[in-house]
């Protein structure tokens, strides 16, 4: 049965008035109901349904604090230190994804956050490196916009271009691929 009421309070008082009753029924602990035998049991079923109802609302409102909602991209500053990342992630077996972009590029401004936001959700499971273009040197320069590192070799790569939605869809496909 659906009210409509332009008021929430009245909402509110015709959807808990049968609950408010049943309150006052209440006597010395023991739950009496007029059919029932009123051993209590139904008190512990309603307090446990009120309960589950609360933690359901407290999860679906809080945000899970355990995890960060982003991780920042560690940079790559030259060659030496990219061959160190690889060898290092190599040893691991660890896959590394590693955002080729420049700073004047409104697009791969744009991305970089969103591409921070799902480093968080990979955290424990791949690194997360970018490159800015010009302050590395050409010859490191040699890859599209994204691309997912593993075992020391290119796997695959997500040329940018469009929306920054889009292409983190297909980053997060290819993630997901290669898991």
């Amino acid at each position: 049965m659906s009210i409509l009421s332009p008021n929430s309070h009245i909402l509110y008082r015709e959807i808990y008035q049968k609950e408010a009753q049943q309150q006052q029924l209440w006597s010395s602990s023991v739950w009496v109901k007029p059919n029932g035998l009123g051993l209590g049991l139904d008190r512990c079923r309603n307090e446990c349904r009120k309960r589950a109802k609360r933690d359901l609302r407290n999860w679906a409102f809080w945000p899970e604090l355990s995890k960060p909602s982003s991780v920042e991209m560690e940079p790559i500053q030259d060659s030496e230190h990219f061959d160190r990342i690889l060898e290092s992630a190599k040893e691991l077996s660890q896959p590394l994804l590693i955002d080729w972009m420049a700073t004047w590029c409104r697009k791969c401004i744009f991305l970089k956050p969103k591409l921070e936001k799902l480093a968080a959700e990979f955290d424990t499971k791949m690194k997360f490196y970018y490159v800015d273009v010009n302050n590395v040197p050409q010859s490191l320069v040699k890859r599209g916009n994204v691309s997912l590192w593993k075992d020391g070799e290119m796997k695959a790569e997500v040329i940018g271009g469009h929306k920054a939605w889009l292409v983190i869809e297909e980053v997060r496909q290819m993630i997901l691929d290669f898991e």
